[in-house]
């Protein structure tokens, strides 16, 4: 077993389990549709964390010949997909029966779900500037790479849902168009 393949089984783990605590959230709230409201908001949130922990994972696999086995590598890991673990799990309320529309528990934990996954990918965007060197300032990096960040400020500073809505789009969009745009 390599190193790479002793780091990831840890992160490929927890990201497995932040991808089934999400779908297994959106399972509970389609369910329960009948009584509950599940919204834009809440779709396009779950959509977005979903989008961006597989990013990251494939990420894991672009930095593999870069990653030393060490402590730290390994903890910093653990913690980052803890996040995205906590992130996940709060898209969408335990019992959504609980709530007569999602829309409320959105704006309860918004702020929270787009806050871990914006500090993921400053750790990650840190991690490979340390393991590669900073990526270039090119018209698609800034795009595709720098506007994330402001973009999910804007979401999470904000009080306006439809601004949040719209930098959810613009963020959700920004996952397509890196397949796309080469």
């Amino acid at each position: 077993m390599s190193g790479f393949e002793f780091i990831f089984s840890l992160f490929g783990l927890i990201l497995g389990l932040a991808l089934a605590e999400g779908l297994g959230g959106l399972a509970r709230a389609l369910k329960a549709s009948h009584r509950v409201r599940i919204g834009w908001p809440t779709a396009l949130l779950g959509l977005f964390v979903s989008c961006d922990v597989v990013t990251f994972w494939m990420y894991g696999w672009a930095v593999r010949d870069l990653l030393p086995l060490s402590w730290p590598v390994l903890f910093g890991g653990f913690v980052v997909t803890a996040l995205y673990f906590v992130a996940a799990s709060l898209v969408f309320p335990d019992d959504p029966e609980g709530w007569d529309d999602l829309n409320a528990h959105f704006d309860k934990h918004r702020r929270q779900v787009i806050g871990g996954v914006f500090l993921c990918n400053v750790a990650l965007l840190g991690t490979v500037a340390w393991l590669d060197g900073a990526p270039p300032f090119d018209l698609r990096r800034i795009i595709l790479t720098w506007s994330f960040f402001p973009a999910a400020l804007l979401a999470i500073a904000t009080k306006d849902r439809r601004v949040v809505l719209a930098c959810l789009i613009w963020l959700i969009a920004l996952y397509p168009l890196s397949a796309v745009w080469r």
